[in-house]
């Protein structure tokens, strides 16, 4: 199975979009919707009309498996359980701030895209850790 970059951000219109960073057989995926569920959702679909025409041409199509990179406006929508004011603490980042950066108010920079990229490993560790 190979894996495909899928890009998510969120647009000046408040839509949410899904792009494929690398090509499969030639074309590019892209998706929108309401809310990164619904843009994930028709991204499902682009890839399985992307399918259907190679099939219809004699083309095999790979299968895969998506990995997700998003902004932050686009990672606290679909991830809204996660308390913004907590992650930021852990992170080292001023609330105040990332809640700007979370409602799309100012752009976060490659630092701190780090420091919460660095974040959520160490929390993906401590739930990959805990048992019930």
């Amino acid at each position: 199975m190979r894996k495909l970059t899928i890009i998510v951000n969120k647009n000046p219109d408040n839509t949410f979009w899904c792009r494929s960073e690398e090509d499969l057989n030639g074309t590019f995926l892209n998706a929108v919707g309401n809310t990164v569920a619904d843009a994930k959702k028709d991204l499902a679909e682009c890839y399985k009309e992307v399918k259907e025409m190679n099939d219809a041409d004699g083309v095999e199509t790979d299968a895969v498996e998506f990995e997700y990179k998003y902004d932050v406006q686009s990672f606290f929508e679909f991830f809204s359980f996660l308390n913004v004011n907590e992650i930021a603490r852990r992170s080292g980042i001023n609330p105040s701030l990332l809640r700007q950066y979370a409602a799309g108010s100012k752009k976060a920079g490659e630092t701190i895209y780090n420091r919460l990229s660095e974040c959520l490993s160490q929390i993906t560790s401590e739930l990959n850790a805990a048992t019930f």
